[in-house]
């Protein structure tokens, strides 16, 4: 009977696993079935390289919307990497025991406001400020990185958390004991013990801080140039997909899908790239 059970469980998981991967297969052929055609017509230094996206014209470039993904996503990994190390340093080393389950929920809230909460905070907050201190729109790559910087800093923290715990209390009680500073022992010793764990928290989070829509697209300025000054507007990829899909048609609509197919493409040189300099580190 449990041999049975086993099999049955086994059987179940099973499925729930092929499901996951058929559908991440579904999503991909259709992405490069609709996507690579609409390239190969627009062409692909035009598509990629160029400068101008004005569909009415037929000019379908995508270049300003890659420059201010990537832009947007380094401002906000800028901002959220030393932050989010940082907290995970005061959890593990500083915070009072009667404040951590505090701290600790506060957090995983932060983790579940929905995406346009932020975005309605960036608009009603953010935007007037730095309007005001710069003298400028407001809605800018500098506000965008921002607000996708406090987005991304639950996940941050909470696996940089995670990775300084499962260092050893030898290695920092061991620097403590040959005289170094507490600062000293967490930075100079915690910290590289942790470093694969800490690099997997960044890599979530520029995977979440790349594939971000609504926020963004709230206070970035959704303008389709490529950015001078983090005090520009600018248009994400993401942005730019889910504000012309609902009207678009023939090879406006096929130049959208391909527009998903180069974000795809970045996501994964963005991996191969990390995963690499993870096993360099790691080495």
């Amino acid at each position: 009977m449990n041999n049975l059970k086993e099999k049955g469980a086994k059987a179940i998981f099973g499925m729930a696993a092929l499901l996951s991967v058929a559908a991440v297969l579904m999503i991909c052929a259709f992405i490069f079935a609709n996507g690579i055609p609409a390239i190969h017509e627009i062409g692909w230094i035009h598509f990629l390289l160029g400068t101008t996206w004005m569909p009415s014209a037929g000019l379908y470039g995508i270049f300003p919307m890659i420059a201010g993904t990537i832009a947007v996503t380094a401002g906000a990994l800028l901002v959220s990497v030393p932050i989010g190390l940082l907290c995970a340093i005061y959890l593990v080393y500083y915070c009072p025991d009667h404040a951590q389950p505090v701290m600790k929920t506060i957090i995983d809230l932060m983790a579940g406001i929905p995406s346009v909460v932020y975005g309605f905070f960036g608009l009603v907050v953010l935007v007037p400020l730095i309007r005001t201190w710069t003298g400028t729109n407001g809605m800018s790559v500098f506000c965008a990185s921002i607000l996708l910087g406090i987005m991304i800093l639950p996940t941050i923290i909470t696996i940089s958390e995670s990775a300084l715990r499962t260092v050893p209390p030898a290695c920092y009680e061991g620097a403590l004991a040959l005289g170094a500073t507490k600062e000293r022992a967490i930075f100079f010793t915690v910290v590289p013990a942790a470093k694969s764990g800490i690099f997997c928290a960044i890599v979530l989070g520029l995977g979440r801080a790349v594939g971000e829509t609504m926020a963004v697209m709230m206070v970035a300025g959704n303008q389709a140039v490529i950015p001078g000054t983090p005090f520009d507007g600018a248009r994400t990829l993401t942005s730019n997909i889910a504000m012309e899909m609902g009207y678009a048609t023939d090879l406006h609509r096929q130049a959208l899908i391909a527009t998903a197919v180069v974000l795809f493409a970045m996501i994964l040189i963005m991996n191969a790239i990390m995963a690499v300099v993870k096993r360099r580190i790691s080495s």
